[in-house]
């Protein structure tokens, strides 16, 4: 009788759990989620974090894995503005997170295989200074 008992407590305690009721916000998505948010995931653009140079008029950004040739235009000038007080010289790459287009090179046309069309700067960091990855000729 006694496991009988212990067995309806048990029972009654995991059937009357609280159930959440999920609410929703007045631009119809659910627990706050903007509906910007949910256009900026479906515009066909890709965030992009890696390390940002324009030297010589060529730009890249390289990420951990592989390296994406810059479309020179207006973004990446003023993404060029943007890491300039951070450069100490002008060879520095700095980290950037950035949107945008990403395509193939055309054939035949010299550069990186992927290109990126910066389309959105969303963040420009000031580098590590810890990382030392710089090589130097010349003597002091």
């Amino acid at each position: 009788m006694k496991k009988v008992l212990i067995l309806l407590v048990c029972l009654s305690v995991f059937t009357s759990c609280k159930t959440d009721k999920k609410v929703e916000t007045d631009s119809g998505t659910e627990n706050g989620a903007t509906a910007d948010k949910t256009a900026k995931q479906n515009d066909g653009l890709t965030l992009l974090q890696g390390q940002f140079i324009y030297y010589a008029d060529a730009a890249v950004i390289q990420t951990p894995k592989e390296m994406f040739g810059v479309v020179i235009n207006d973004k990446m000038h003023d993404l060029n503005a943007q890491v300039a007080p951070f450069k100490l010289e002008d060879t520095d790459m700095i980290p950037v997170v950035v949107r945008g287009k990403l395509s193939k090179k055309p054939e035949g046309e010299e550069g990186w295989d992927n290109r990126i069309e910066i389309v959105e700067i969303l963040k420009v960091s000031k580098p590590n200074p810890n990382e030392n990855d710089v090589i130097k000729l010349g003597t002091k």
